[in-house]
């Protein structure tokens, strides 16, 4: 489980926790999106240019609606007027400019390597280099057709019976492709020393379960297109028209049976509710008819580790459908998986179709990226920790590390303070919580310890060859990891990535070097800009080892109750006033933000902006309350640089879909939702009670 501050679309399972919302989704494709590459450019000039202008920028105000009636609107109503949304994109922010001009420097290393044909077998530069050729050379891509793929859809026609059928579950996992459930590994919950295997839901090809159960119109419209989406892949694999509807319609009746059986995210959001340790042997007396022998040996997993499952009730119900569904029918389903798991690497068809579902429908995206964007970003994914060494070199001396760190001493120094004076916490629960704080692990930029890649054989092509060779790669990686010592020198995230997480497991807060850059982190710019950017980052992902998941992990990462039972009350009431305010916010019509599955990033929110304030009242700037810059106060633009990092326009259909499976709330919603509970924020800009901006004491939230 990891807590971060931003999610895209790949949802993530494991009890992870990261920060943000949306740079969109991973769209392969040939056109470029002209704006998009402009606005790289832009924030490319602001962070290489020593005599750029640095924090705020005042014509991304919007003077004509008062700060105290819609912060948000007054913060960066101009910025969202002047950046439209390109046209390959879902969603466009602060983000998506700081990870554009972060892919135009992996660009430049990725160029430069392809171009080094002196660069040793094996070596770093030889490896994304020729992965980065063969990910660029469609004409190669184009001729293959769905050759490389022909040996899998053999050994899927091949399945006899149902030990070979879970044989061909083990190999499939281990290409990526996400059939039946999943699997691999993570620190038990209960004794975060121990690796154990993680076996969990899976296997639906729609976004969320709620896409095959909810009965309103536009429900019902999406499952119609998937229905489509289904039946035009089987086309393109050759099966005729009608035979393709039947097979689409199978895989419909498989995949609506699974999500019937599927936790929801907010009951998944409960690590209580998704922890149950497992021997092997009762992990076969659960689920009789699913051959776990054959699955667990072709797996490659250690005989006598144990295994946390998840949800047992699915797997339940996947075991009565084992014998249930015909052989026919679950090879109709795992050919649809695998040719869904790989479709963006193969040829133009294939990747034009997937394009038109699950980004033209389901975000609203109007074109595809172009193939330099897909080629880096998989680069990034694959081969991480590789292409991260040369890009930290370039983007990330360290001196920035330096006062990164420093930064968040400051603000573990800010909540020590907050804990220790809580009105609301008893002694027991305070010496508990303060030795939790005292015992978090800090990560900034990079890891100590690179990942070794010499076992993963990349070569210039063909491409999907090296997309299934990096994906067994990572696989067997995880399920290595089973019985062993905890890796703790081991990051979720590759250096470039514009993000953050707190791992409760762990208890450590990461930020890797892609966010510690403009406008989040800039060492020219005012204490006021910085603490409120990445200071506010900071707070967020320390206060969710405090939120309502991360509270229940206590110093050592282990899953336990560390609370007094009057303690506890309080918290959670406290929670619940976080919950009914974003229960309220509205999307569109009647769709509202869901309060209990935002909960625990609203109550980051709101708990880091109030730590990196408290921390930004202890600078030299701040005792200074009268010097303004731009006709501002630094109190006023510390809110202002909260604003700015969620600055960003959204497509309605990508909000909806967010709203529907993204723990994170829309970015209006988590600027306004944490200031209107502030009453430094009212003070800095004389809001008075009753404006919009101001809740009453009342019915304002406040937790740490």
């Amino acid at each position: 489980m990891k807590f971060s501050l931003r999610v895209g679309l790949a949802v993530l399972v494991s009890v992870f926790f990261p920060l943000i919302l949306v740079a969109g989704p991973c769209t392969p494709g040939q056109k470029a999106a002209a704006s998009a590459d402009g606005g790289a450019a832009k924030a490319a000039t602001q962070a290489d240019d020593p005599s750029a202008k640095h924090g705020f920028d005042i014509s991304n105000l919007d003077t004509s609606v008062p700060a105290c009636t819609n912060f948000y609107q007054f913060a960066v109503g101009g910025w969202m007027a002047k950046n439209p949304i390109p046209p390959a994109f879902p969603s466009w922010g602060s983000f998506n400019l700081l990870a554009d001009h972060n892919q135009d420097i992996l660009r430049e290393i990725l160029d430069e390597a392809a171009k080094d044909r002196s660069a040793k077998e094996g070596s770093i530069v030889r490896k994304i280099g020729d992965y980065y050729s063969s990910c660029l050379n469609t004409d190669a891509i184009e001729a293959d057709g769905i050759k490389p793929l022909l040996p899998e859809l053999k050994r899927i026609e091949a399945i006899s019976d149902r030990a070979s059928l879970l044989a061909e579950a083990a190999h499939l996992h281990e290409l990526g492709v996400g059939a039946f459930f999943r699997f691999g590994s993570g620190q038990d919950f209960k004794n975060s020393s121990e690796v154990i295997g993680e076996a969990g839901q899976g296997g639906t090809g729609l976004p969320d379960r709620d896409y095959y159960t909810a009965t309103d119109e536009k429900s019902k419209q999406t499952r119609e297109a998937y229905l489509k989406h289904v039946t035009n892949m089987f086309v393109l694999l050759g099966d005729d028209a009608a035979k393709a509807a039947e097979e689409a319609r199978t895989v419909m009746d498989i995949e609506t049976k699974l999500a019937e059986a599927s936790l929801t995210r907010v009951e998944r959001r409960d690590p209580d509710a998704n922890y149950h340790r497992m021997t092997v042997a009762e992990v076969k007396a659960l689920t009789p008819d699913i051959s776990w022998d054959t699955y667990l040996h072709d797996s490659g997993f250690p005989a006598g580790s144990a295994i946390n499952v998840e949800q047992p009730k699915f797997f339940q119900a996947l075991d009565q459908m084992m014998g249930a569904v015909s052989l026919a029918d679950w090879k109709t389903y795992l050919r649809w998986h695998l040719i869904h798991a790989v479709a963006s690497s193969l040829s133009s068809k294939f990747v034009e179709e997937d394009f038109d579902f699950f980004d033209r429908t389901l975000t609203g995206a109007k074109e595809m990226l172009p193939r330099w964007k897909t080629c880096v970003r998989n680069t990034d994914r694959q081969l991480g920790e590789a292409l991260g060494q040369k890009y930290v070199q370039r983007a990330f001396p360290p001196e920035a590390k330096a006062r990164a760190l420093k930064m968040v001493h400051n603000l573990i120094e800010a909540l020590r303070e907050d804990l220790a004076t809580l009105p609301w916490m008893g002694p027991a629960t305070r010496k508990q919580a303060l030795a939790k704080l005292d015992a978090i692990t800090i990560k900034i930029g990079y890891t100590d310890k690179w990942r070794d890649y010499s076992a993963y054989h990349v070569a210039r092509g063909p491409y999907l060859e090296n997309v299934f060779r990096g994906r067994i790669f990572a696989t067997k990686l995880r399920i290595a990891e089973v019985g062993k010592p905890v890796d703790r020198t081991r990051w979720g995230m590759t250096p470039p990535t514009v993000n953050a997480y707190y791992n409760p497991s762990m208890n450590e807060i990461v930020f890797p070097a892609g966010i510690l850059q403009p406008p989040f982190y800039d060492p020219s710019a005012d204490d006021a800009i910085n603490y409120g950017g990445i200071g506010a980052v900071i707070g967020h992902e320390m206060t969710h080892g405090f939120d309502d998941q991360g509270a229940k992990f206590d110093a050592h990462g282990n899953l336990q109750n560390w609370w007094s039972p009057e303690d506890l009350k309080n918290f959670q009431e406290r929670a619940e006033c976080v919950r009914q305010q974003f229960d309220n916010f509205v999307v569109e019509s009647d769709l509202h933000e869901n309060g209990k599955l935002v909960l625990g990033e609203s109550i980051a929110d709101l708990g880091g902006l109030t730590i990196a304030h408290a921390a930004f009242e202890k600078t030299e700037e701040a005792k200074h309350p009268d010097q303004k810059i731009d006709g501002f106060t630094p109190e006023q633009r510390f809110f202002l640089a909260w604003a700015q990092g969620w600055a960003g326009n959204i497509r309605p259909e990508f909000a909806r879909l967010l709203v529907k499976t993204n723990p994170h709330p829309l970015g209006k919603f988590r600027t306004n939702g944490s200031v209107s509970n502030m009453q430094s924020f009212a003070d800095a800009y004389s809001c008075k009670a009753g404006d919009p901006m101001v809740r009453p004491p009342e019915v304002r939230c406040r937790i740490w």
